[in-house]
Parts: structure tokens; C-alpha cells; sequence
């Protein structure tokens, strides 16, 4: 029996990050509805630290979806999460930095801090009755180590699913698998995949990362995002649908493509 996969799309998100792709309100709210419509699990609608006009978006897509989940990005950040919680998602998407190098040479921090200021990150977002998902950013370069101690608080403090992340675009598919297995290994949280395709690996790694125990694969509409994109969405289902099961009407897949390309074609 083939495995159960859930589908996370970034394209608003993510996606937008593009170069040349700038999504109004509208646009977002036909993506997202088109998505919506073929029983995609979730949708990652946007950041709402961006400001009020990114946050009236979020909204009008949460308040007209039917069946998707809708999630929101926040820095690891109080404030941040505070304007996540105005637009009431049902996940808010916390990025925590993981990496050596982006604790101690970028941010000019400890783990100590980092631990500390997730934790109340994580801890708002709860008191409001939403779910989070932690971002392990730059999980392809951190210490396994570290990142297990740190799964292992998030746990207690009741987050059930983190997303490693591929920040600077450098798994390949032995890393990616070494990366899930470990951490499937020494706890049951579940694994979210989040790749860029710098190597032209972000299908592969996706492919890889869920056979080896992801739970959720984030993918993008062309597998647009920042640099040179994320994992695109029909190439992977295509490729893996031999693998795994996926809860989503396929047959309309190409229609929802031909359709956004409309609108993204429009956003340029």
C-alpha cells in the first residue's frame, strides 16, 4: 500500500519571492481558491509582517476557503508572531535559525537565545489556540545535535511538526536523507520538506526526504520562489505517484497550471 503524503503549497509565500512576481489581492485569491478546489492539504498564504495590505489578502483567503488548511510565515519574533495572530490562520510557520553560522555569525547570538525566544514564540501562538509548525532554517548546514536538542523542547512545549529547511539551496539527496532519518529516528515529531532547486535538486530531495519519513512536502505552482524556486508542485506529483498517495483530485492538476499561469503571466 502506497504511503500518504500531504501536499503544503508555498506560492503565495514563497512563490511571490520570485523576481518580477508581484501578487495582488485578487491574484492571491484565485491561486489560493484554484488550490483549494483540488483538495490541496494547506496552503502557506503569505507573511503578515508585510503590513496591512498582505494581511487583508490572508484574510479574505482564509475567510473563502472550503477545505484547505491556511498557514502563515513569521520570523522568530514577537512582534512578528503577534501580527500572524491578527489574521488567524489556523498554522503559523515560525522560523527559528539553526546553523552555526546564521546563530553566530549573522544574528551575533547563542543557542541559549535561540532556544529561549522559540519557546515564546511558540508559547503565544499557543495561548491563541493555533497550531505551529517550526522552520528549522538552514537545517542543511546545523549540527544534528543541536537540532535534535532543540526538537526535543519544541515537543514538550507541544509543536508536533517541524519544517527542515534547505535555506541556501545546498542538499542533495544523501544529506537530505541523513537529515530525516536522524531525526525520525530519536523522536515521532513529523517532518515538513522545504527545498530550493540551486543544485536542480528540490524534486529530488523532496522525492528522498519523504521516502525517508516527511510527512509534508512544501511545492510551488512552476516551482517559482526565491533564487532559483522551490520544488515544483506537478513534477513531483508526477514523478512520486508510483510512491505515494496524495488526498487531492489529480485529473485537474494541469487545469489548475493553465489557470494560474494566467494570473502569475498577469503578475508580472
Amino acid at each position: 500500500m502506497k504511503e500518504f503524503k500531504h501536499i503544503i503549497d508555498t506560492t503565495l509565500r514563497d512563490g511571490e519571492q520570485s523576481p518580477g512576481i508581484a501578487l495582488g489581492i485578487e491574484d492571491k485569491l484565485k491561486i489560493a481558491k484554484l488550490l483549494d478546489n483540488i483538495g490541496i492539504y494547506e496552503i502557506e498564504a503569505g507573511i503578515p509582517c508585510l503590513g496591512d495590505k498582505e494581511i487583508e489578502g490572508i484574510s479574505r483567503i482564509i475567510e473563502t476557503r472550503k477545505n484547505a488548511k491556511i498557514s502563515v510565515w513569521s520570523r522568530m519574533n514577537i512582534n512578528d508572531v503577534k501580527q500572524s495572530i491578527q489574521c488567524n490562520p489556523d498554522i503559523i510557520h515560525i522560523g527559528v535559525p539553526v546553523s552555526y553560522v546564521q546563530i553566530y555569525s549573522k544574528l551575533k547570538k547563542n543557542k541559549i537565545w535561540v532556544q529561549k525566544n522559540i519557546l515564546c514564540c511558540v508559547e503565544l501562538a499557543q495561548n491563541h489556540n493555533i497550531d505551529v509548525t517550526v522552520g528549522l532554517e538552514d537545517a542543511s548546514r546545523a549540527d544534528l545535535g543541536f537540532i535534535l536538542s532543540l526538537i526535543k523542547e519544541l515537543k514538550k512545549a507541544g509543536v508536533n511538526t517541524i519544517r527542515v529547511a534547505d535555506t541556501v539551496g545546498i542538499l542533495i539527496p544523501n544529506r537530505t536523507k541523513e537529515i530525516v532519518e536522524t531525526i525520525k529516528a530519536h523522536t515521532d515529531i513529523k517532518i515538513e520538506m522545504h527545498v530550493h532547486n540551486d543544485l536542480g535538486m528540490a524534486v529530488a530531495n523532496s522525492i528522498i526526504g519523504a521516502k525517508a519519513g516527511a510527512d509534508y512536502i512544501d511545492c510551488t505552482l512552476f516551482g517559482i520562489g526565491e533564487r532559483t524556486g522551490n520544488c515544483n508542485f506537478y513534477d513531483f506529483i508526477h514523478a512520486s505517484e508510483s510512491i505515494f498517495q496524495f488526498a487531492m483530485n489529480r485529473k485537474q492538476i494541469r487545469e489548475v497550471e493553465k489557470q494560474s499561469y494566467t494570473v502569475l503571466k498577469g503578475a508580472m
